[in-house]
């Protein structure tokens, strides 16, 4: 049915047989109210496709992800002898600590790591590993290591900071950093997160299933209801043929009128 906007001067042209309009500039117009009553007709079937998401993506990090354990040894950047400390210290000590930070890319420091430690590692594998940070506006570097066994991760931690401050003494001509913490054994994993997982995977599940739910509400063709004729044809509904069933005295088998 092809209708015309005397205002606007706009043609939409209504497929009879599709839940959609297609206006002259190709656009796609989705009834949402009609959308929307086709979402509340497979709600059971979009709460099961959450589930099953989340259920997917439970069993796939309880199983088949690899736990991670961090743990962070901490250096505090001394860069006087003077039990005073004054605002000129603390900010040589603040650009001393982007130095610092640099210190722990040279592969030196990582072989070294690896030979003290006696690790299965090259030195590429355990930078990646390592993380470096700096909080703002402190003299303090956070060496953090990932690995995945959790003493593994705290005795590389712990290796990184005594490596890196007699590398540092010998190399920059400076003071030792002081070790201000040592690394625990994490009792925890860092990651994955499971519960983070899970609600992706319940969150997916709703969209993979609404998207589904979506397609076939836009290439259904069928015309199930009188109201579905009037309103995609505009005709008056005349009269209602009903659907008769027949049954087979001698088989006993019913049929409907139209196979007959």
């Amino acid at each position: 049915m092809i209708t015309e906007d005397a205002t606007e001067k706009t043609v939409i042209v209504k497929n009879p047989r599709q839940n959609y309009l297609v206006n002259d500039s190709n656009e796609t117009e989705i009834d949402l109210g009609e959308l929307l009553l086709r979402f509340l007709e497979h709600i059971k079937f979009i709460i099961l496709f959450a589930f099953l998401g989340a259920a997917i993506a439970a069993i796939y990090t309880f199983y088949f992800v690899t736990p991670l354990y961090e743990a962070t040894s901490k250096l505090y950047i001394v860069n006087s002898t003077d039990s005073a400390i004054n605002l000129s210290d603390l900010q040589i000590g603040t650009y001393l600590a982007s130095d610092y930070i640099e210190v722990f890319k040279t592969w030196e420091v990582h072989e070294q790591v690896i030979q003290n430690l006696k690790l299965n590692y090259t030195y590429k594998q355990l930078q990646s590993m390592l993380t470096i940070e700096n909080p703002n506006d402190t003299r303090i570097l956070n060496i953090t290591v990932l690995s995945p066994k959790p003493q593994e991760a705290a005795d590389i931690a712990n290796e990184y900071a005594s490596v890196a401050i007699r590398y540092i003494a010998d190399t920059m001509s400076t003071e030792e950093p002081n070790i201000m913490s040592v690394a625990l054994v994490p009792t925890n994993t860092a990651s994955p997160n499971l519960t983070k997982n899970i609600l992706i995977g319940f969150f997916f599940g709703i969209a993979l299933s609404a998207a589904i739910v979506t397609v076939r509400f836009m290439t259904d063709d069928k015309i199930k209801t009188m109201d579905d004729v009037q309103k995609y044809t505009g005709l008056a509904v005349l009269a209602i043929v009903p659907s008769l069933t027949f049954v087979d005295k001698k088989s006993g088998k019913a049929h409907s009128a139209t196979k007959r």
